[in-house]
């Protein structure tokens, strides 16, 4: 009978042992498994891109909507003024006019009357009627500022304009207006904006 008891309680205490080891062990490998979770999140952190803001720029009147149908545009801009001084802005647009200079505009309102502008830069369509083009600027918190009243004017809107004036009087006609968005200071009018999208 003692014998029986001592090998019962040998056998018990070998399980408590297999037990407490099994444990322990669960619990080096559960926060092993946490320690690989946090440095993969650092990692994604560490290695994640700029971040990103795309906007669709749409046609700025009934009647150009009429004549360019397949107009469309899409601006992409990667925000990395924090850590570059300053970020990369692309416009790829369709469905325009082939062969056609376009003037760009980051704008205080997508619709007239504009309020503040800067010009930005140009593109130019193909014979497709399509173009690509990047320009390197400060967009994240882009602003006016007036030195004589002390205003600021955030620039959050996007537009863009026929470089030359006669490039849109096959659509609006010969006495189509004439606008300032050049560097010449002779522009057509805006063929598509950001409408209430605005940039950070």
């Amino acid at each position: 009978m003692k014998a029986r008891t001592a090998g019962l309680v040998a056998l018990i205490a070998g399980a408590l042992v297999i037990s407490t080891a099994t444990i322990s062990s669960a619990t080096v490998s559960s926060a092993s498994s946490e320690a690989t979770r946090s440095t993969g999140s650092v990692e994604q952190t560490a290695g994640t891109a700029a971040k990103r803001v795309k906007v669709n720029l749409t046609t700025s009147s009934p009647q150009l909507t009429a004549c360019f149908p397949r107009a469309r545009a899409k601006v992409t801009v990667d925000l990395t003024t924090a850590t570059l001084g300053k970020d990369t802005f692309t416009i790829s647009a369709g469905g325009l006019k082939p062969k056609t200079d376009f003037t760009v505009f980051l704008l205080e309102q997508s619709g007239a009357p504009f309020g503040a502008a800067e010009y930005i830069g140009d593109f130019t369509t193909d014979r497709r009627g399509e173009a690509t083009n990047t320009f390197k600027l400060i967009v994240e918190e882009a602003f006016a500022f007036n030195g004589g009243t002390g205003a600021r004017t955030d620039l959050g809107a996007i537009g863009f304009w026929f470089a030359d004036p006669k490039d849109d009087d096959g659509c609006l006609g010969a006495g189509s207006p004439v606008t300032p968005f050049d560097g010449d200071g002779q522009a057509g009018v805006q063929m598509m904006n950001s409408g209430t999208a605005l940039l950070p």
